[in-house]
């Protein structure tokens, strides 16, 4: 087992870590070679030295005065996080969000890997969608299991999304990213990963509402003037 993987980190520690890839790669693509803990928690509104222990789980290690190779940290945390090992996957629901999905080019970034995409839309099996020929549902099951995929992209209406996951699970897989607004029931040994729009909003609404109360100010009009 590779030592920089025996601790297993929680959530937000992974999501921290998302983080400082971004902000790393951007300082690459600027010609950076070296970054400093106080720099990249400045980005991110967090203190110096849980960025240190947060890197320090990749095994990448910072120098005085110096800071951290930007190469070798991308790199760790990529292996870290399991983006150096791409992952093939399958996505089920061909609509606004599944196509959106399709077409984002930037998953093979982060080792994802859309190999097929399916819908139990007549209308939309056999056509071209973002590259992706649209495949029926009965031909899920063998596809999963000629590619060996393991991860599941589910982008259904919540009404269909436990019949769509539990074709997924019978079929092998062991992942399921899941974009219905629904919690999914599936074996223990299948992990989910719940992407809930609407709480999103929601949270981001409450936000809003509390910055505006501090402030005391009212919704402006388009223009700029206030009633």
């Amino acid at each position: 087992m590779n030592p920089r993987k025996k601790k297993m980190a929680g959530l937000s520690t992974v999501r921290r870590l998302a983080g400082y890839h971004h902000d790393l790669c951007r300082l690459k693509n600027k010609g950076r070679d070296s970054v400093s803990s106080t720099e990249l928690a400045e980005e991110l509104a967090l203190e110096p030295v849980q960025v240190r222990k947060d890197l320090s789980r990749t095994g990448v290690t910072g120098k005085p005065r110096v800071g951290f190779p930007v190469d070798e940290a991308i790199a760790a945390i990529e292996e870290f996080l399991g983006w150096d090992n791409t992952s093939d996957a399958v996505l089920v629901g061909v609509g606004s969000l599944g196509t959106a999905l399709l077409g984002y080019e930037g998953f093979t970034d982060y080792g994802l890997n859309i190999l097929a995409a399916f819908d139990a839309d007549e209308d939309k099996v056999g056509t071209d969608v973002r590259g992706y020929r649209v495949l029926p549902m009965d031909e899920l099951g063998e596809t999963v299991g000629r590619l060996q995929l393991q991860v599941g992209i589910v982008t259904v209406p919540d009404s269909a999304a436990q019949d769509v996951i539990d074709e997924l699970v019978d079929a092998g897989i062991r992942g399921i990213w899941n974009f219905a607004p629904m919690t999914p029931r599936v074996p223990e040994h299948v992990v989910v990963q719940n992407e809930d729009l609407a709480a999103g909003l929601a949270v981001l609404s409450v936000q809003l509402s509390k910055g505006q109360q501090r402030t005391g100010g009212s919704r402006p009009r388009p223009g700029g003037s206030r009633e």
